[in-house]
């Protein structure tokens, strides 16, 4: 099969196919329900473009959460389950792993049942390093829209699984590959592209498609080019050399700005002695603001400049206005909780949990300095709280509006590393597989400060005040979801489902299931039933779904 991409043509082996019958009464998703959706449906990959993770749904609360039953749960493609449903007229769209020895894709299941109505499967002919986790979808029109671990874009008919049209974005055997799905703005989809550690005379990107035939509308890199604004952070460098800036977590939109909110990565390879410079390398580890009709970056904001130990602020942007005015917040690897105007990308705050033992932050300016003898020099062993895999993950932190506060999945973790220049060969440079270019783990230790429990629950407000929080014997498994019946919801390593009360933290259920979670839990309702969806790891990807009462 092959595919255009400007000037290039490249051949890539795919397996793909449909089964089932058409979707009953599909009615066309709206910009306006994408804005606003349905109390009832999960329309995005946090619900709304906000990035909240919150659902106002109140069926199941404080006093009756107890009585969850399990009403069906079905198995998924063997391989890296992050996976993200959307719920849309009482159907869920679900992505399966897609990896070179499962046929993955997307099925469209019965939200009431589980019932298969249609799947769409594609096998990938890629190498293993390209596992085939995709955390999200999206749904617009009559469409739902897939990423894929081989850097396309797949829009299928939402009625019954067809291919509509295929677009190959970047050259796979240049390591871009899709890891979260995209989301749907003014009637463009829009993806961020990751994969982009290996050194080539490309760099990584954003970029809109029509929704119609998979077109580009326009692209946007992540890494400052030589002799454009910003170039000259990476020193001189050529292009080929300037690595990292993936985008691989999903933006937020506020339709009142009118601006898409998209975080980037960390620069590659992880430290500053192994990449050759010690310039600030934007737009990595930094916040960009896109006008979404042109891709026009309005404005950005780099939280550590060169950085140096992989922490970095990919993960997502949550949108909250408060009196004072507009803001965004996001947290990264270091459990620092930022701040900024979303108007203008300008500093308000940040709030540090305290964990992290790198680096100072001017708490007027946002300014970063490095703690003395935190900057690695070449092959010395350094410690460092956190390790690689950071305080925050992909798991993201959900915010509840009543309660003005975030319900943040943190792991402790401390790590010893020896860092080395990496020999700037075109092709190589990448981090896709072990060992990491320029970095070599001594040894992976608790943290200090909790050396007998790895994970926490935090539930922190607006101010930085951390109101109260759980410690769990592992590392978080999920990201939270907040609801309008004063829950928050999470899984935890130990394999189990947990439910507290978002303004006091009461563990009002604890279910221990036959599976550890890994992904996003997602609620809500079919003819007046509310349902909680909570996603299976990799242990055995899949997805089981609980309500009052058990079936329906």
């Amino acid at each position: 099969m092959r595919y255009g991409l400007a000037s290039l043509l490249v051949t890539v082996t795919v397996a793909y196919g449909w089964t089932g019958a058409d979707v009953a009464g599909f009615k066309p998703v709206t910009e306006r329900m994408l804005e606003g959706p349905d109390p009832a449906d999960w329309l995005h990959w946090r619900r709304t473009l906000n990035g909240w993770g919150y659902s106002p749904l109140d069926q199941l609360n404080a006093q009756n959460v107890g009585r969850l039953e399990l009403v069906w749960s079905r198995t998924l493609t063997p391989g890296v389950g992050e996976t993200t449903p959307l719920v849309y007229n009482g159907v869920m769209y679900i992505s399966k792993p897609m990896t070179e020895s499962g046929a993955g894709g997307v099925q469209a299941l019965s939200g009431e049942t589980g019932q298969l109505l249609w799947e769409y499967r594609r096998t990938l002919d890629v190498p293993p390093a390209f596992n085939g986790r995709m955390r999200s979808l999206a749904i617009y029109g009559d469409k739902i829209f897939l990423n894929t671990p081989d850097a396309h874009i797949v829009a299928l008919d939402a009625r019954g699984g067809a291919v509509v049209w295929d677009q190959m974005v970047a050259d796979y055997r240049l390591g871009y590959r899709y890891t979260s799905g995209p989301i749907v703005v003014k009637g463009k989809v829009i993806a961020g592209m990751t994969g982009c550690d290996r050194y080539k005379n490309d760099v990584c990107f954003i970029s809109a498609h029509d929704p119609d035939t998979g077109r580009q509308l326009w692209r946007t890199s992540t890494i400052a080019r030589p002799g454009e604004p910003g170039g000259d952070t990476w020193g001189d460098l050529p292009l080929t050399f300037r690595a990292g800036g993936d985008a691989w977590i999903p933006g937020s939109y506020d339709p009142e700005t009118n601006l898409i909110y998209w975080s980037v990565a960390q620069a590659k390879p992880w430290a500053r002695i192994s990449r050759g410079t010690d310039g600030d390398a934007l737009y990595t580890n930094s916040l960009l603001a896109l006008d979404p009709d042109t891709g026009r970056m309005k404005w950005y904001h780099q939280f550590i400049p060169g950085e140096t130990h992989d922490m970095d602020e990919v993960f997502e942007n949550v949108l909250i206005d408060r009196p004072r005015g507009q803001s965004v917040f996001k947290m990264g690897k270091l459990g620092i909780l930022w701040e900024l105007d979303r108007t203008t990308g300008s500093f308000v705050a940040a709030h540090d949990l305290g964990y992290q033992t790198i680096l100072d932050v001017d708490g007027q300016t946002g300014h970063v300095t490095y703690r003395p003898g935190m900057v690695p020099r070449p092959n010395e062993p350094i410690d460092f709280c956190p390790g690689l895999g950071g305080i925050r993950t992909w798991r993201a932190m959900a915010y509840h509006p009543q309660t003005e506060m975030f319900y943040i999945p943190i792991s402790l973790n401390c790590q010893q590393s020896v860092f080395s220049a990496v020999e700037k060969v075109e092709g190589g440079g990448g981090n896709s597989v072990r060992p990491y270019a320029g970095e070599q783990t001594i040894k992976t230790y608790a943290h200090p400060a909790s050396p007998d429990a790895r994970g926490q629950l935090v539930a922190m407000d607006l101010n930085g005040t951390v109101r109260w929080r759980h410690v769990t014997r592992r590392d978080p498994a999920t990201a939270t979801l907040t609801t309008g019946g004063g829950l928050v919801v999470f899984g935890d390593g130990d394999g189990n489902l947990n439910v507290d009360a978002v303004q006091t933290g009461e563990r009002l259920l604890q279910k221990h299931l036959p599976f550890v979670g890994s992904g996003f839990p997602i609620t809500y309702s079919v003819n007046g039933k509310q349902y909680l969806s909570f996603p299976a790891g990799s242990d055995g990807p899949g997805i089981s779904v609980f309500a009052l009462g058990g079936r329906p």
